[in-house]
């Protein structure tokens, strides 16, 4: 789900639906050169694209394939709440990033969400506490994860 949190993902998708031909599967690579963008953005866009049914992915092969079902942009946020609630903390401004920790503050709660060796994140909020990540990050690691990339790009 981190894959959809970024500003770029959506602008990414579009254009990387535009570039897909209908070869059996999908090469990462040569679909980031004819892009122009690198290999983890074009990841990112075909799991929008996944969500939408646009593009599958093969376990067995461990490939994309392309696959054509209309594809509905908003259908990711509309189907993920923790990333829609991510977007309204990182909108009201409740994350600030501390090195490899930040605070978020959500109503009169205020969690502390911490960034683990394999870069992923752990959360003192309840939602974490009850699925420790086996359902995917809460919506304030979202959130961190969003602001942390805005501050990367703006570095």
């Amino acid at each position: 789900m981190t894959a959809l949190a970024t500003d770029d993902v959506a602008d990414d998708a579009a254009l990387v639906a535009a570039l897909l031909s209908w070869d059996p599967t999908i090469d990462v690579h040569a679909l980031a050169a004819s892009a122009g963008i690198p290999a983890d953005r074009v990841r990112s866009a075909l799991a929008q694209l996944g969500t939408a049914g646009r593009v599958g992915f093969d376990v067995a092969e461990a490939g994309y394939f392309h696959r054509v079902l209309p594809y509905d942009a908003g259908r990711a946020e509309r189907d993920n709440p923790r990333l829609v609630g991510a977007r309204v903390l990182v909108e009201a401004g409740a994350v600030a990033l501390d090195g490899e920790a930040a605070t978020v503050r959500h109503g009169d709660e205020v969690y502390r969400v911490r960034r683990r060796t394999d870069s992923s994140y752990t959360c003192s909020c309840p939602w974490w506490a009850r699925h420790r990540g086996q359902r995917g990050p809460c919506k304030h690691a979202l959130a961190t994860t969003m602001v942390g990339a805005a501050v990367e790009v703006g570095a």
